[in-house]
């Protein structure tokens, strides 16, 4: 069994390089079928999210039969799939983005989904973004038996965390940090305040929740779609307008939330330069979460403005994480537990066809050469008859035992490859 991975985060990237790796769930959904057409040995599965993109693909084979690129799939080859699909030169982006296999990509991955690699541990969303990459790529096509057992693991292993730890139960997301370290600061309440939300997803949803906890009472919502818009804004009492309007409201507002999923900047320098002198110099605190980002960065130069953006939020993030390394070990023992499981179930899996299988050759053998030999013997009595059959158990299991037994302490310390296929080959065992 293969699986490898390649991605960027918050850690190994800066927001320029992560915003022009940012998927659309139709964009993903593209590559996959992309990668299936020329790599159609591999599962694959794509994450991407606000701080993280992260390329996983994987095999059932330990070795493909073909060329050499069919064996394996090099970190340059999956790196280069990314950028091609971007139109982005590899050379640009070589040292942002990291590659782990093995147990190093399936122990990463679990750490991801049960949020202990996020900007900010026990981050509410990332297990759902986890199960969303997975069910993406299943119903395009690209999942299979490796890619399954390991993202269901990986579920697995952060509902463990969540019950078993305080992570979660005192998790403080990105946007209650938004919240309550970045908008509060700049004003003293927000009861007396506008806010602008564009957007009108689940980081959106998440961001209403903690301003209106926070005496936000003035709420206007504006999405590309409409409905969804008013969805949002019917959950939290507040209003919506047509996205084509959404320069004219940004003059009337104080706060300003934007989480959409755009590609591009849905507000640009010179369009804000017309909406300032209406402002009359009123403070604007903007708080963009959208990767890529929605404002354009020049904004924040602008007087009165306080312009924030994902990575912004770092500083918050760490000191956050200090408050929970107390329970960071036992997440991380977790992990840890079940990654030896998995690795476990996967060797089972391996070994026990290859034990079944001989098991089941010498039985037939053995049912022949009884057969043969009471056909020869054919006044032995039941009981005789008995002792013979439990005389030739007992030698086939000798002889089987210390094979089986090799085979089975191997894969308790890593997959018995070469075991596995020395016996295949000894006995002449099926494929």
């Amino acid at each position: 069994m293969m699986i490898n991975m390649v991605g960027c985060n918050h850690r190994t990237a800066p927001m320029t390089i992560r915003e022009r790796f940012a998927f659309s769930p139709e964009q993903v959904s593209r590559l996959l079928k992309h990668w299936a057409i020329q790599h159609p040995e591999w599962e694959a599965v794509l994450l991407s999210t606000c701080n993280r993109t992260e390329w996983y693909v994987a095999s059932e084979k330990d070795d493909l039969e073909g060329n050499s690129e069919q064996k394996t799939v090099s970190r340059e080859t999956m790196l280069r799939f990314l950028c091609d699909e971007k139109n982005i030169p590899l050379e640009h982006v070589q040292g942002s983005f990291v590659f782990l296999s093995g147990h190093d990509t399936v122990a990463h991955l679990f750490a991801v989904a049960g949020s202990l690699d996020s900007m900010l541990v026990g981050e509410s969303q990332v297990l759902a973004q986890v199960k969303s990459a997975y069910q993406l790529a299943d119903e395009t096509g690209t999942t299979g038996v490796v890619t399954h057992a390991v993202f269901q693991a990986a579920l697995k292993t952060a509902k463990r965390i969540i019950g078993e730890t305080q992570i979660h139960q005192r998790r403080v997301s990105i946007p209650s940090v938004a919240v309550t370290d970045f908008a509060l600061q700049i004003f003293e309440r927000l009861d007396d305040k506008k806010t602008l939300v564009l957007g009108a997803g689940e980081m959106a949803d998440e961001t209403l929740r903690y301003l209106t906890d926070y005496g936000a009472k003035s709420i206007l919502v504006i999405n590309r779609n409409r409905q969804r818009a008013e969805e949002l804004a019917g959950k939290w009492h507040g209003q919506t307008d047509i996205w084509e309007n959404r320069f004219d409201r940004l003059a009337e507002v104080d706060v300003v939330i934007s989480a959409t999923g755009a590609m591009e900047p849905v507000i640009g320098l010179s369009e804000f330069l017309t909406i300032e002198p209406k402002r009359t110099g009123r403070s604007l605190f903007i708080l963009d979460l959208a990767v890529p980002r929605d404002f354009d960065p020049a904004i924040g130069k602008c007087d009165h403005v306080f312009l924030y953006g994902i990575d912004d939020l770092k500083d918050a993030c760490e000191r956050n994480l200090a408050s929970r390394n107390k329970e960071l070990p036992k997440a991380e023992k977790i992990v840890k537990q079940e990654c030896e499981r998995f690795w476990h179930d996967m060797q089972h899996r391996k070994t026990g066809s290859v034990i079944q299988q001989l098991q089941a050759d010498w039985k037939s053998h053995k049912e022949m050469e009884l057969k043969r030999l009471f056909n020869k013997l054919p006044n032995l009595t039941g009981t005789e008859r008995e002792e013979v059959r439990y005389a030739f158990d007992r030698l086939i299991n000798k002889l089987l035992h210390p094979p089986l037994e090799s085979l089975r302490d191997e894969s308790k310390h890593g997959v018995p490859g070469l075991l596995l296929d020395a016996i295949s080959h000894l006995f002449r065992l099926k494929d």
